[in-house]
């Protein structure tokens, strides 16, 4: 299946909508990469960026991880912090059985107040939905939108 790639450069409690809508919805995706770096790594300020992707807008921006919630597609963490405790430390958790046919949002927080920005890259595959699978991803999403 075609790959699609996405990178942006995101501030401290910014939000960016990633479009994917189409007009029949049959068109799926699961995301297979998703990595994150500092936009100064090497530099002098401390820094922990927690960037999430989510099936939804969100309406708060913060660092914090639920795996509870069920629009929550992915998370990545890192650790630039120049004390040199866990300096460097990286984990991404993608969730990826998770189908989606709409609009997906990823977030950023830098979790140390400062307001350092955070890269983002994210590879998703692209995959053909027949008409049941696609009723199934936008109802499930309806919902999801609607328990929020």
């Amino acid at each position: 299946m075609p790959i699609k790639t996405f990178r942006g450069l995101l501030g401290d409690d910014a939000q960016e909508r990633i479009r994917l809508e189409t007009l029949d919805g049959k068109t799926g995706y699961r995301i297979k990469k998703f990595q994150i770096i500092t936009e100064q790594p090497m530099a002098g300020t401390s820094a922990e960026h927690v960037v999430k992707v989510y099936s939804i807008q969100q309406t708060a921006i913060d660092g914090v991880v639920n795996f509870s919630e069920q629009t929550l597609l992915g998370v990545a963490a890192i650790n630039n912090d120049l004390t040199g405790y866990r300096y460097g430390m990286i984990d991404t958790i993608i969730f990826d059985g998770v189908t989606f046919n709409q609009d997906i949002f990823v977030t950023h927080k830098d979790v140390v107040g400062n307001t350092t920005p955070c890269n983002y890259y994210l590879e998703l595959e692209q995959i053909r939905l027949d008409d049941v699978e696609a009723t199934a991803v936008i109802l499930k999403n309806f919902r999801n939108t609607n328990t929020t």
